[in-house]
């Protein structure tokens, strides 16, 4: 890569789930209040997000505008344990907000928000290192095979591209706490890898850094 840096991101350590729900509050709060109709979200799936989700939605939000999209799902039915989609229909339809289950045919908005998540491999949503994303994808959604298929989760996925993933206004990144991740992530800002952590972040700073702010909660 050109540069030495990528782009900077904000990094917040050992905060805990009721602080990034602060944080979320804030920045939806605001988009509520800036634009009229719909506001979306895309968010991640696996064990980090959901306390926090389950402290998000006590807060007073216009819940009735708000649409959450997975980055991406197991293909499993949704009352199935490993379904991200499921899980989040559980916590966030009760408060009136609509969740937007992921399709092949799917017509992702713009986002006002990403978080994602990320894993020890470097691999975002379910865009893994041996699926090759790219910018320039000319699809939003595309049916992958992670390999090595997880052992927790071995099932083919669905998930959004890193077009539509850097469709936004702002990404948020939970990285759950462990050091080898903080490294990988680090890494991916200074150039040093070629990770689908890299690219999401090279895309984001070829948007321009002060547009596409990133925030990153170890």
């Amino acid at each position: 890569m050109d540069s030495p840096e990528i782009i900077t991101a904000e990094m917040i350590n050992d905060a805990s789930p009721p602080v990034i729900a602060d944080w979320i509050e804030t920045r939806l709060a605001a988009a509520l209040d800036e634009q009229e109709g719909p506001v979306a979200v895309t968010i991640p799936g696996g064990s980090t997000p959901f306390p926090i989700l389950a402290d998000l939605v006590q807060r007073d939000l216009d819940w009735a505008r708000l649409q959450f999209w997975p980055n991406d799902d197991r293909i499993v039915p949704e009352d199935h344990e490993a379904s991200n989609t499921g899980k989040m229909r559980a916590l966030l339809e009760p408060v009136g907000a609509a969740v937007c289950a992921l399709g092949e045919d799917s017509s992702p908005p713009h986002f006002v928000l990403t978080w994602l998540g990320m894993g020890p491999d470097g691999h975002i949503a379910s865009l893994f290192p041996n699926t090759d994303p790219e910018l320039e994808d000319t699809r939003h959604v595309r049916r992958l095979t992670p390999d090595p298929l997880p052992a927790h989760a071995p099932f083919d996925r669905i998930t959004l591209t890193l077009p539509a993933l850097l469709d936004c206004d702002a990404i948020l990144f939970t990285l759950g706490g462990a050091g080898d991740k903080r490294a990988v992530f680090e890494a991916a800002m200074r150039g040093e890898n070629d990770l689908p952590i890299a690219r999401l972040l090279c895309g984001a700073a070829g948007r321009g850094p002060a547009s596409m702010p990133v925030t990153c909660f170890t």
